[in-house]
Parts: structure tokens; sequence; C-alpha cells
């Protein structure tokens, strides 16, 4: 049975990911990219779709209890749990080295104290749980193969075969290190080269501390930043760079609910702003890396723009759904791609732009397309913006005129627009400047409720809606417009919970179909309680924003990750995990309150 989502802790090699659970059990792994399939698929169905546990045999059944004591090595993606037992104290590493040839997925097992009897549990099923691989030994070597995949196993200890499952049984003293390593490989192909463990392990601690040297942030809450920026890196897919929302898929929203998405592709949005904050932070790179991979997903074709992309900028993303698996926690269903790439939503081309625009600003290298592309963009949403659409939230009811989708088409344009007044780009600088004007009087006559002093979640609804936080942040109004402050207020009231933490927008009950198309509720939006802190710091309200901020750092497991929502009422973490939306803005959010604080001291 799969842990609670804060359970487990992510390890990756910036091309795909695992997730590790507290028992030591990898539930989660898909080989050899984020968004192939899983080879431990556990985390969505049972045992049998898959997993590897290593921990002491002092459990139930001789499974490994929960680790006592977890952390990551520094500032890395090497995580190491510990076990005290009864005969003695044992420690796992677990990790993935930044990417050489074979993806690997090594766990090294050291004794601590005493000699503690070991056990490794390695159960492989391809294609998330459906396929059961041909499991055999060349040499020394255990392999797994069907279809197009083969996973190698090396290690040094003895393995058998029992149950489908591969095991080991050994015993650790102090100071005495056994690993364990897979590797993927196409199955056409030769063998992987056999892991060199030590030498992998000291490799992937260098290439974290060299990265985490770059970061600009120094303030009071450097440790959440820096965790936050490790999480991000490690959800960009390095041979293109482009930026997953999670490297999850199916994680609920709503625990044995129906809200169940894959997020394992490039959505424009989000990678945007996980640039922005990058940017922010000193990590241009990632910056310059993303805009090639933007330039190569939209090619000659930007009226064709999609919301999302597959990592390396594919355009077919067809979801469907995987009926043998049960879901965490029976969430039914299991989907794999994502039906939303086929939206229309207005307010990526505002995100965009503004990446574009903070990079240009922050020194990044010009880049003539880039720019020619913007103009595009522009030219495409002046014919356009006037649109119904399906939102920020992808809603899959009807099309409507959202506030928020046509503020970031303001925002687009308003970054084009100074753009051309830096002379660095020709464009019709007198005509975006009364589109800028239509939008921005368009948006609060139609947007905008005078009674109750607040924006509206669309033209004409009553409901509200968090993205409206984003107003003052993207500069469409000042903070101390009082409509700004009366809808921070009307949110606050409206559309938070009694812990003061923000949903996205109000759903109906479960047996009615919310105002997004689809049945049940879901848990407050973490990236929107965050927003909700940062517009608090905005108009003044600084001590109730930090404090806010720091009630929302109490949610993060004990390694620091935040899943996409938290569940008021079962008191925990729920959508897919980790979640880049959350962890971008809680960055945005303490480099506001270091802004507006400056004499707060450094934690």
């Amino acid at each position: 049975m799969a842990g609670l989502i804060e359970d487990y802790g992510l390890i990756g090699d910036t091309q795909t990911a695992a997730l590790v659970g507290r028992n030591g059990s990898i539930d989660w792994a898909c080989l050899p990219r984020f968004d192939s399939p899983a080879v431990f698929a556990g985390l969505l169905g049972t045992e049998e779709d898959g997993f590897w546990r290593m921990g002491p045999v002092n459990g139930p059944g001789g499974r490994p209890a929960p680790a006592d004591r977890r952390r990551y090595r520094g500032d890395s993606l090497v995580l190491e749990s510990e076990w005290d037992t009864p005969r003695g104290t044992v420690r796992v590493i677990d990790f993935m080295p930044p990417r050489d040839g074979a993806p690997q997925l090594i766990r090294i097992v050291e004794g601590v104290s005493g000699r503690v009897p070991m056990r490794s549990q390695l159960r492989m099923r391809f294609s998330y749980g459906w396929v059961v691989p041909w499991v055999h030994k060349v040499d020394d070597r255990t392999v797994a193969v069907a279809g197009p995949d083969s996973v190698w196993l090396d290690t040094a200890a003895e393995t058998y075969g029992k149950d489908l499952t591969t095991f080991s049984d050994f015993t650790v003293s102090p100071g005495e290190r056994i690993a364990f390593t897979i590797s993927w490989e196409p199955s056409h192909k030769p063998p992987p080269a056999v892991a060199e463990p030590e030498a992998s392990l000291e490799a992937t601690e260098e290439f974290w501390r060299e990265w985490v040297e770059h970061c600009t942030y120094h303030g009071p809450y450097r440790d959440a930043v820096v965790r936050s920026l490790i999480t991000l890196k490690a959800l960009t897919y390095a041979p293109t760079g482009g930026i997953v929302a999670a490297p999850t898929t199916s994680l609920p929203e709503c625990l044995g609910g129906v809200r169940n998405w894959d997020y394992r592709f490039t959505w424009l949005r989000d990678a945007a702003i996980t640039l922005s904050s990058l940017l922010r932070t000193g990590y241009r790179e990632e910056a310059r890396a993303w805009r090639e991979w933007l330039l190569r997903a939209v090619a000659g074709d930007p009226e064709n723009l999609q919301i999302m992309y597959g990592i390396a900028g594919e355009r077919e993303l067809g979801e469907n759904e995987l009926n043998w698996l049960p879901g965490y926690e029976n969430s039914r269903p299991v989907r794999v791609g994502n039906g939303a790439a086929g939206q229309l939503q207005l307010d990526v081309y505002g995100e965009v732009t503004e990446a574009l625009h903070l990079a240009h600003m922050t020194g990044l290298a010009r880049n003539d397309y880039a720019s020619l592309l913007q103009l595009k963009l522009i030219q495409w949403v002046e014919k356009h913006w006037d649109e119904p659409d399906e939102g920020i939230w992808e809603v899959r009811g009807p099309r409507r005129h959202f506030v928020h989708s046509k503020v970031m088409t303001w925002v687009a344009v308003d970054r084009t627009v100074k753009l051309i007044e830096s002379g660095d780009v020709d464009g019709p600088l007198e005509r975006w400047k009364d589109l800028r004007e239509t939008i921005h009087r368009d948006v609060c006559e139609k947007g905008y409720d005078k009674e109750r002093n607040t924006f509206t979640q669309s033209y004409g609804s009553q409901e509200l809606d968090a993205s409206l936080l984003l107003i003052p942040q993207m500069g469409f109004l000042p903070p101390d417009d009082k409509r700004v402050i009366g809808t921070i207020e009307a949110i606050q009231r409206e559309l938070s919970t009694e812990d003061g933490f923000v949903l996205r927008y109000p759903t109906s009950g479960a047996d009615d179909l919310g105002v997004d198309g689809l049945e049940g509720e879901e848990g407050a939006f973490l990236a929107c309680s965050f927003w909700l802190a940062d517009d608090l710091a905005m108009i003044g309200r600084v001590d109730e924003a930090r404090k806010l901020f720091e009630k929302l750092l109490s949610l993060r497991n004990d390694l620091g990750l935040l899943a996409e929502e938290w569940d008021p009422k079962a008191q925990r973490q729920v959508g897919n995990f980790p979640q880049a939306f959350s962890h971008v803005a809680l960055v945005d959010a303490a480099l506001r309150l270091e802004a507006l604080s400056p004499d707060l001291a450094v934690a």
C-alpha cells in the first residue's frame, strides 16, 4: 500500500525522477524520461504494479518500518534514510546521478552501528504495472526485459527470485557499504556499463553543490527557498530545457475523486513562471535553455500555440485511462496524457511574454527570433483577446471571459510595448498602446463588481477566483488601489479555509458538477495561498503576510517538499507531487517578504 503523499522524497537526474517512501520503498519511477511508462507504479496501484523496497528486516512480515530519520545531504538531491533497530542502526543513501549514459537509480546501504539484517525486494513491472518482464541472469548481472525496455540490476550482494520478485538478504556492519544499482537501456542495445556507485555519489553531490552556489538569494528563508529551487531544477528536462509541472500523474486533488491529471508535461504557464523565479535567484542558464525549448516547440507556427507540450516539444499529448490501476487510495481514473493540450487559455500569452521580458531585462543574450516570436504572439492576441477561453484552471465546462485571462493578455501587450519603447524591436507602438488601454478598460468595466468592491472570476459572474490575486503582482493595478485591496479581502472572506489557506474557486458538492465541469471538491491550492501572502505584503500587511507564509512552510513535509494542494479536512497534502507551481509561489513570496522586510533577521 502506498504511503501518504508527504511520506515521499524526491530523487532525480534532471531527466526523470523517483519517489522514495519513508519505509524505503520506491513506489514511482519512470524510465528513461519523466513521461515514460512507469517501471514502479505501486503509488497508483498495489505492490503487484511495481516497487523497490530496501530496509531492515524488522517490520511486519519482514518489511521495513518507517525510517526514524531522513534528510537530504546538504543542498543536494541525495536522500539519506536511517533506521534504529534492536540490532543496530543502518542508513540507506538513495540518488540518481546526473546522466552520462544509461539512467541509473542507486541505493547504497551503510552500516552505522551493530549488525543489521537487511532485505531488498525489487519487483519491476513495465508499462505502469501492466507488463511482467522476463527476469534472468547475464553473467553476474540480473536483467528484466519486456518489449523495448530492459532494466539491469548490479550489486555485490547475493540475489534470488521468488514470487516474480528479486530478493537480496544480507547483513551490514559498522562502516560496511553495499550498493545496488538499476540501469535502463533499450532492450535491443548492448548492456549498459556496470555502475560505479561511490564515484557516482561523489559526482552527484558535486553537481548539486556547484549548482546551488549560483543562488543569489540570501534572505531569511534561504533553506526553504534553496530546497524549492533544487526541486524546480530537478523538474527540468536537461536535454531540452523543458520543465514538467510535476513528475507524477493522477495523484488526486480530492481523495477518492476524479480530479486526477497527468502533470509530466511542460505547461507554458508553469514553465514561464518557474523561469521567472530561477532568473530572479541567479539562474540564467536555465532561462536560456527554456527560451530555446520554446522557440523549437512553437517553431514557425505561433498562431497555433499550445498551452502545453511534451518535454521535447511534442504536440500530441492524447489523454487515456489506465483501467487496470485502482488509483492512489482508489482515486479513479488513472490518466496518462492530458486532454487540456487542446484548450484555449489566453493567459499563457501573458506568462510567456513576461518570461521573455524578464530574460531581456536581466541581460540574457538577445535572440532575434525570440523578439520576433513575441511580436507574432501579440499580433495573435490583438485578434483574439476578447474571446472566451478555458482559463488558467483548465475548466472542462463551457468557455467564459475569465478576468485573469484578460489581465494576462494586457500583460502580454504591456511587456511588448515596453520592448518596442526600449528600441530593441520595431512594432506598431501607438496601436498597441491603444490596445493595452482597451483591454484594461474592458476588464475594469466588465470584470469588476462595484457593489462588492471586488473583481470576479469572469465577466458577469458573482464567483471569486484566486487567480485575481495576481492583478497587483502583474502590475495591472497598483497595490494601493481600492479595487485591489477589496479583491484581496473578498478572497480572504469567501475563498479561505478555516486555516486561512486559499481555494482556487468555489466547487459544488460531490453530487453536482462544479463550475469547472467536474464532480467533487478539492483542497486548498498551495500556490494561491502563497499568492495571498505575497499580496498581503504588497498592501502593507507584512506581519500578516509573514505569519501566513510561515504557516504554509509548516505544511511542507520533513524534506521541504510540497504537493499541489492541502486537504483541510484530512490535514494532508493532495495532488501531484512535488508540484512546481507550489514551489515557485514559495520562492516568489519569500523574495517579496525579503524586499519589504529588510530588517527581518536571517534564519
